[in-house]
């Protein structure tokens, strides 16, 4: 049987870490945006892309 109101010690740490230091999360979310939060992805204007380019 499995305990499900078990909490770990790294997660309260982190828990009790990020409720002293909000920056820290502010930060990751930015960080998000930067590397992977992308615009969707406009599946005809990437064919007619591909298409137009020139074969060395």
């Amino acid at each position: 049987m499995v305990d499900r109101n078990y909490v770990s010690e790294y997660t309260k740490f982190m828990d009790k870490f990020l409720q002293e230091n909000p920056e820290v999360a502010k930060g990751q979310v930015e960080g998000r945006a930067l590397l992977w939060d992308k615009e969707p992805i406009n599946l005809d204007e990437r064919a007619r892309h591909e298409e137009s380019r020139v074969n060395k």
